[in-house]
C-alpha cells in the first residue's frame, strides 16, 4: 500500500505527499487494532465500559481502546490540526502549525456491538483539507465554510482485514498480509454493480418507517422493479460490513428516519460522508433520502442524517417511488 500511494502521489497532483502519509498512518493504526480485536477475548477487552459516548451509545471496552490507538497515531504526525471522533465529546485540536492542514474524522470501531459475538467490525475515516492554515481558534466551523473532503475509507476486520480507501481517483482495497505485516492491493478499481441481490436494513424499525419506504422494501423482498428479482436481507449491525458486501456484489443499505430518530441515527462527518465518498468513487450513490450526502453541511460535529447508499439504480428506484408518494 505504501508503494501504491507513492506511485499515486507522483502521478496524481490531488494526492499530496502529506495526505498519502496520513493514509499510511491509518493503515498502521488498523494493524494494531486488527491484532487487538483478534485477541480481545483473551486479554479482557470484551464487554461494556459502563459509560455512553457523546451520541448516547453504550461504550464497549474496544471502543475506548480503538479511539486511544487512532488518536495517539495521529497526534504526533504534525499533519493533523484536529480530530473528530465518535468517542470524543468535543473536537480535539492537535496542532496549530502551518503544516497541519488536515482534519481527521473517524469512527474508530464501527459495529462494536458485534465484538462480544465475534462478528465483523470496522473503522471509518476521512481527511478534510482545511480551508485555512495555522489558526485553530475556530477550526470546527471550517466544515461549514469550505473544508474539502480529500480522502476517505474504511477498514473491515473480518475473516481478513481489508482497507478500502479513495483519494478521489477511484476506490481500491488492500488486504492485510499478516505474515509480512503489509496491506497488499487485492481489490483494484472497485466498481459497485448498478443493482444487486441484497438489501441491508434494520427491519425491527419497519413499522416506524414512512409508507413509501415500507413499500420500497416490500418490493425488494418480492422482486419489484428495483432489482427484477427478490432481494435477500443482509444486515450485520456494522455499516462497514454491510456496505462492503453491497459495493462488491450490488445492493442498497438503508438507515432511514423513524419516530425515535427523525433526523436519522448515523453520524454525518465520520460515518455517512466517508462511506458516501467511497460509494461514489466506486460508481454508487448516497443520499439522505432527498439530497446527496456529500452536499450536506454539518451544523455540529456529531450531526446525524438518514442514509441510503449503494447501487445506483436501486437508489434511483427508491427516489422515483418516494416522488410519487408510495
Amino acid at each position: 500500500m505504501t508503494r501504491y500511494l507513492g506511485d499515486a502521489h507522483r502521478g496524481t497532483p490531488r494526492l499530496e505527499a502529506e495526505l498519502a502519509e496520513l493514509i499510511v498512518e491509518m493503515g498502521t493504526a488498523a494493524k494494531a487494532l486488527a491484532r487487538e480485536i483478534r485477541r480481545a477475548a483473551l486479554v479482557g477487552r470484551l464487554g461494556l465500559v459502563g459509560e455512553k459516548n457523546p451520541t448516547g451509545d453504550a461504550q464497549k471496552k474496544l471502543d475506548v481502546y480503538s479511539n486511544d490507538v487512532v488518536v495517539s497515531a495521529f497526534e504526533d504526525t504534525g499533519l493533523v490540526a484536529a480530530i473528530v471522533s465518535e468517542e470524543l465529546e468535543q473536537l480535539r485540536v492537535v496542532s496549530c502549525a502551518s503544516a497541519a492542514r488536515y482534519i481527521l474524522c473517524v469512527d474508530p470501531l464501527d459495529g462494536s456491538s458485534n465484538t462480544d459475538v465475534n462478528g465483523s467490525v470496522g473503522s471509518i475515516f476521512s481527511f478534510y483539507r482545511r480551508s485555512a492554515e495555522g489558526d485553530c481558534t475556530d477550526v470546527e466551523t471550517e466544515f461549514a465554510g469550505g473544508a474539502e473532503l480529500a480522502a476517505a475509507g474504511y477498514v473491515m476486520y473480518g475473516p481478513s482485514t481489508i482497507m478500502v480507501f479513495s483519494h478521489g481517483d477511484g476506490a481500491n482495497g488492500f488486504t492485510l498480509d499478516h505474515d509480512v505485516g503489509e496491506f497488499i492491493l487485492s481489490h483494484e478499481a472497485i466498481q459497485c454493480p448498478p443493482r444487486g441481490p441484497y438489501f441491508s436494513a434494520n427491519l425491527g424499525n419497519y413499522h416506524a418507517w414512512s409508507d413509501d419506504l415500507r413499500g420500497f422494501v416490500d418490493d425488494l423482498i418480492a422482486g419489484g422493479p428495483a432489482t427484477g428479482r427478490p432481494c435477500s436481507l443482509r444486515y450485520t449491525g456494522a455499516l462497514v460490513a454491510d456496505l462492503h458486501r453491497n459495493l462488491l456484489e450490488g445492493g442498497i443499505y438503508l438507515y432511514p428516519p423513524d419516530e425515535n430518530h427523525p433526523r436519522g441515527k448515523l453520524r454525518l462527518l465520520y460515518e455517512c460522508a466517508p462511506m458516501a465518498f467511497i460509494a461514489e468513487q466506486a460508481g454508487g450513490r448516497a443520499t439522505d433520502g432527498a439530497d446527496r450526502v456529500l452536499d450536506l453541511t454539518p451544523a455540529s460535529i456529531h450531526q446525524t442524517t438518514p442514509l441510503f447508499i449503494g447501487s445506483r439504480e436501486m437508489l434511483d428506484s427508491f427516489e422515483r417511488r418516494a416522488a410519487r408518494g408510495g
